[in-house]
């Protein structure tokens, strides 16, 4: 099985995606989405998330190969970017959603050089607004991005304008195409399902 369908079907074994097509979910936005992402919950499984860490390990290597550095978005990309950055050796970085309004008032934390290039790590992209922020963030701090690397994306249009507009390169273990797929192998879908899931990644807002 391939990574990306192997880190899908993980997902959908422990729960931390729900699949809904006949009582959709709200997200804070006002989207009435088929589907619910937890990826939190993949840091309670060891097997589970070292086939994660390995595998944002090969894929940064791979797409981002001038990476000195992994950066962690608060907080649900922390863990994984921890444990990524140890994979490789890295120096480690995190960025706030907001700058602390004491102390330093620092929003990038762990010490980086000048010259250093980050990968930022998320468990999760729906339109990347946070990511897209933490990277402003780190950018503003004089630090060069060279890209995202994240769990899973739901392949939203809002993304990939959002990244393009950016300018900034995201690369994922899965998507939102492949775990339908999987639901459907596992029988958790029917190919009726499989199909008003599809629709709605297309046009979210028209969706029904």
């Amino acid at each position: 099985m391939q990574t990306n369908e192997q880190i899908a079907k993980d997902l959908l074994d422990i729960q931390a995606v729900t699949l809904a097509p006949h009582k959709p979910f709200t997200w804070a936005s006002g989207i009435k989405a088929p589907i619910y992402t937890d990826n939190r919950l993949t840091i309670g499984y060891p097997e589970i998330r070292g086939r994660i860490s390995a595998g944002l390990a090969r894929l940064i290597m791979t797409e981002y190969p001038t990476v000195t550095d992994i950066g962690g978005v608060v907080t649900a990309g922390i863990p994984h970017a921890t444990s990524t950055a140890d994979r490789l050796g890295l120096p480690l970085l995190y960025v706030r959603s907001k700058p602390k309004d004491h102390g330093a008032g620092k929003q990038v934390e762990g010490h980086v050089a000048q010259d250093a290039q980050v990968v930022l790590i998320d468990d999760l992209i729906s339109t990347g607004g946070s990511v897209l922020k933490a990277a402003e963030a780190v950018e503003k701090a004089g630090i060069k991005v060279l890209g995202v690397a994240a769990i899973f994306t739901y392949e939203l249009p809002a993304a990939t304008e959002n990244f393009a507009k950016a300018g900034l390169p995201l690369h994922t273990l899965t998507n939102y195409t492949t775990l339908i797929h999987q639901a459907e192998k596992a029988h958790i879908l029917t190919a009726e399902e499989r199909e008003s899931l599809l629709t709605w990644r297309e046009d979210p807002w028209a969706w029904k």
